[in-house]
């Protein structure tokens, strides 16, 4: 995975509407879409387009059986995020502990 597919799963996970269906597919596991836009108070077409943004993220997972669609979560490519979010707290961390090197007074060795 590179910085491509880790903007696509940040664009994916920024919209509370599709964090919501993430949700219930890691919730209920597999639904039918229609189904799954039960949950919502919009069509079923603005449900799809969620939908569609989260399977070019890689975070859902579509199988077709007859003229069903059901939807699984693949939570995967998530840890791309968890690295990236792992480097940014380790950056955080060393400018803390720099910081606190500056503030609390040095220990003076006994002379």
């Amino acid at each position: 995975m590179n910085d491509d597919d880790l903007s696509r799963i940040l664009k994916a996970v920024g919209d509370t509407t599709r964090r919501h269906i993430l949700t219930l597919l890691v919730q209920e596991g597999a639904m039918r879409v229609t189904a799954l836009a039960a949950h919502f108070d919009m069509s079923l077409n603005a449900v799809s387009k969620h939908i569609k943004v989260l399977e070019e993220a890689g975070l859902v997972t579509r199988q077709t059986l007859g003229r069903e669609h059901f939807l699984t979560a693949a939570l995967e490519p998530l840890r791309l995020t968890e690295g990236w979010f792992g480097q940014l707290k380790s950056i955080w961390d060393l400018r803390l502990a720099a910081l606190e090197n500056i503030l609390l007074p040095k220990e003076k060795p006994d002379e």
